[in-house]
């Protein structure tokens, strides 16, 4: 019983804190995410954007105009460009996100990572909630 109670502690946890957030209107931390995905230049993010936006994987995506990057690939100092996206999602969206961009970005290891969003405007987090549909 004691085993039991903790493997569901997460998934009851969950369940209160939605129904907390449901009667009193409070916003429950970490419950959407910021995602950021690198792209190769311009065409490839707006082709990405769409298709995750197609996909209803996101409320937003921001597209920010190219920036210098250094990174290390394959034990070589490198030094490109890229343009960064910037998703606005639910929490809950972020693996099936990442799946999918991995399974249509050229990149052989895309920059895929996330930030849970810990407060913010309540109409603004409670849009991106309408945007995306639950699982």
């Amino acid at each position: 019983v004691v085993i039991l109670s903790l493997l569901m502690y997460p998934l009851l946890r969950s369940l209160a804190l939605q129904l907390h957030s449901a009667v009193t209107g409070s916003y429950v931390s970490g419950t959407h995410s910021v995602a950021f995905i690198n792209c190769l230049n311009e065409q490839i993010a707006k082709d990405i954007a769409r298709a995750i936006m197609d996909k209803k994987l996101a409320a937003y995506v921001s597209i920010l105009p190219k920036s210098s990057a250094l990174y290390f690939w394959k034990g070589e100092l490198e030094e490109s460009t890229e343009i960064l996206l910037l998703v606005k999602t639910r929490t809950s969206k972020i693996g099936e996100l990442s799946n999918y961009v991995r399974s249509i970005h050229p990149f052989e290891i895309p920059e895929i990572i996330s930030l849970p969003i810990d407060q913010g405007n309540p109409l603004y987090l409670k849009w991106i909630e309408e945007s995306v549909p639950r699982d």
